[in-house]
């Protein structure tokens, strides 16, 4: 089967639109969304009401929480806080409850999908160095783990010593287990502003991240429009 992973949507419906535009001229089987459809982005609900309508299997992630107040955020940035806060007055309760009902980690014959560390999912730890990408490995019983929660795709082998890839073209080894970052699709981080996702073959055993361009300016507008901080519109554009 082939299985498109994306997530870390952050309400930006532009990308969102252009990702799944780009899955549909691809041979997919399953959809499944890693979370975070919420949060920084101006269209909260619409995205929301836009993965559901795909029928993807969908996870939460710490944004999703932040919206819905089951995560605070104390913790957070100042501009993902008032993005946050924001979210919540936007949303109405049927997104909240569809947001509240989903789950950490979805596993699979030859794979996991969770948010951000298969290492106490629910904590949203973040996988961006060795030692954190050890954690995960050492929770993880299947070839492969999707994941996101950093918005850089990055892929970790655990080998010895450990190795890892940016890579837009990855093969599995069924006896290697691997990470695999399937980046963002609303908000970029490694400095290419266009959206990130994966495709996954189960068959073949291989990965491939796909960058989608989509209307960057209208995203911006839209975050400006609604008052939301200038910062989340510039980190749009520059991809960063």
């Amino acid at each position: 089967m082939r299985y498109a992973v994306f997530g870390d949507i952050h309400a930006n419906y532009d990308a969102l639109d252009a990702v799944l535009a780009d899955i549909a001229e691809r041979e997919i089987d399953v959809m499944l969304c890693i979370g975070d459809v919420v949060g920084y982005g101006a269209e909260p609900g619409r995205c929301i009401a836009r993965v559901r309508e795909t029928g993807a299997l969908c996870l939460v992630g710490n944004h999703d929480h932040a919206a819905t107040g089951k995560l605070g955020v104390d913790f957070f940035n100042l501009y993902a806080k008032q993005a946050a806060l924001w979210t919540r007055e936007q949303l109405g309760e049927e997104d909240k409850r569809f947001l509240d009902g989903l789950g950490f980690v979805e596993h699979f014959q030859d794979f996991a999908v969770v948010h951000g560390s298969l290492h106490g999912p629910e904590m949203f730890n973040y996988v961006q160095t060795i030692f954190d990408a050890e954690l995960s490995f050492e929770a993880l019983d299947k070839a492969v783990l999707f994941y996101g929660h950093t918005h850089i795709p990055l892929s970790f082998f655990d080998t010895t010593p450990m190795t890892y890839t940016m890579d837009a073209e990855v093969t599995v080894d069924p006896d290697i287990k691997t990470l695999v970052n399937v980046g963002s699709v609303g908000q970029p981080r490694d400095e290419n502003p266009k959206s990130c996702y994966g495709i996954f073959d189960d068959i073949a055993m291989t990965v491939e991240l796909r960058r989608v361009a989509y209307d960057v300016e209208s995203a911006a507008a839209k975050i400006r429009e609604a008052g939301l901080p200038e910062a989340l519109a510039v980190r749009l554009e520059l991809g960063k």
